[in-house]
Formats: structure tokens, C-alpha cells, sequence
């Protein structure tokens, strides 16, 4: 070995490791739509409710000592909202982006889970979404390739920071479906609740999931009201 190599290898040696990006995916909180189990998918107007302010606040105070370097959300007004509470205690702005949206559920927006389950297409959504779409909206695998492709570009954008991306449980569901390596057929068999904190890491090897679903500052439900 030349000592021009040495130096080379004593350089290399040298050089600290790259730290990585790390992404905090954020559903946004609880609101009547969840609560009642339906698809509010893309629907305007949808606000928190008090339980999800609170969940949201919660969150935020459990944010409030790590270093965000810039927090995403939805453009839809449950998802800015919550971003929003996060966001004072960063004095950041809120940056809304369109990758992050919600899947376009088309003709089944504002149903019913209950009712939608007594059809055809709702068993292939579960069972089959690599190859299921929604009446006049688009397909599952149109919104996970939509929403990993905006991820992917938000990571290169901030090499070695923290970021936050606030949005909606079926993208996280398939963010993490595809980081892990896990088949999106299966993507249904991991949980996303509201107001949940699911944090992934990207090295230069590649993305390490830390922890999913995480939902320990989330205050308690209230009683159910008796009817």
C-alpha cells in the first residue's frame, strides 16, 4: 500500500458516520369522522374534535423537547391542525403538501364503515389492495407509490435532520408496510390510531422502523355515553 493510499484510508477512518434522517409520522387526532367510522377521506371542513385537541396537545408536549428541523401535514384542516399544536413548540411553520393527502376514496367518501363492509370490493380493499381502487378515486397502490415518492423526496431534502409528517393512517400503514419490506397485501394487519407517533430512521444502508403506533401520551377516552 502507497502512502498516498494510507493517507486515503487514514481519511476514511476519520470521517465521522453520517447521521440519519428521521422521520416522525404523525396521524392527525381524533375527530367525529373517526369516531364514528366513517370515510371522510378528502372531505373539507372535517375539524378535531376536543378529545383529539387534547390528543394532539399531548402529543405536542411530548414533542416539545426534540429538535424538529421542519414539520409537513396534509393540506386537509385535521391534519394542519394538529401540525399546527406541534408546531408551537418549534416555532416552525407548518409546510402543507399534496403528496401527503389522504387516499381519494371517490364514490365511498363519507360512508359508513359498517356499510361499506357489506361490499364486494371491501373484502379485495383488505385483503387485496395491491390490486383494489375506489369507485372514482384512485387505487391503494397509486397512494402508496404517491406517498412513498413524497416521503423519499422529503428525506433527501433533509439529510441528517428530524422531520415531522403529519397525516392519515392508511399512508403511514403502507409507509411502514414498504420500510419494513413487507408486502403491501399485508399492510391491514398493522394498527395507526389517532394522534400516534411512528418514527422511522433512513441511513445510507437504508430505513430502520423504530417504533410503531406509539400512543403512550395519548390522554385516556372518555366513558361512552349510554344509549
Amino acid at each position: 500500500m502507497t502512502d498516498v493510499q494510507d493517507k486515503e484510508k487514514e481519511n476514511e477512518e476519520a470521517k465521522p458516520e453520517k447521521k440519519p434522517t428521521t422521520v416522525l409520522f404523525v396521524r392527525h387526532g381524533e375527530n367525529e369522522w373517526t369516531k364514528t367510522h366513517k370515510l371522510a377521506g378528502r372531505t373539507p371542513g372535517v375539524y378535531l374534535n376536543d378529545q383529539g385537541r387534547k390528543q394532539a396537545e399531548a402529543l405536542g408536549e411530548r414533542l416539545a423537547n426534540t429538535k424538529l428541523d421542519a414539520i409537513y401535514a396534509s393540506p386537509l384542516e385535521r391534519t394542519v391542525e394538529t401540525a399546527t399544536i406541534i408546531a408551537k413548540h418549534h416555532q416552525l411553520p407548518v409546510q402543507q403538501h399534496s403528496g401527503l393527502l389522504e387516499v381519494d376514496y371517490g364514490e365511498w367518501t363519507g360512508e359508513e364503515i359498517k356499510k361499506l363492509s357489506k361490499e364486494k370490493s371491501w373484502s379485495q380493499i383488505q385483503f387485496y389492495p395491491s390490486g383494489a381502487g375506489f369507485p372514482g378515486g384512485e387505487t391503494m397502490y397509486e397512494m402508496q407509490s404517491r406517498f412513498i415518492r413524497e416521503v423519499n423526496g422529503l428525506v433527501a431534502k433533509h439529510p441528517e435532520q428530524t422531520i415531522a409528517l403529519v397525516g392519515h393512517a392508511d399512508l403511514i400503514k403502507s409507509a411502514v408496510a414498504h420500510y419494513l419490506g413487507v408486502h403491501f397485501d399485508l399492510f391491514q394487519r398493522i394498527v395507526i390510531s389517532t394522534a400516534s407517533l411512528t418514527t422511522v430512521n433512513f441511513t445510507f444502508m437504508g430505513p430502520r422502523v423504530v417504533c410503531v403506533n406509539d400512543t403512550n401520551h395519548n390522554p385516556p377516552s372518555p366513558p361512552q355515553e349510554e344509549k
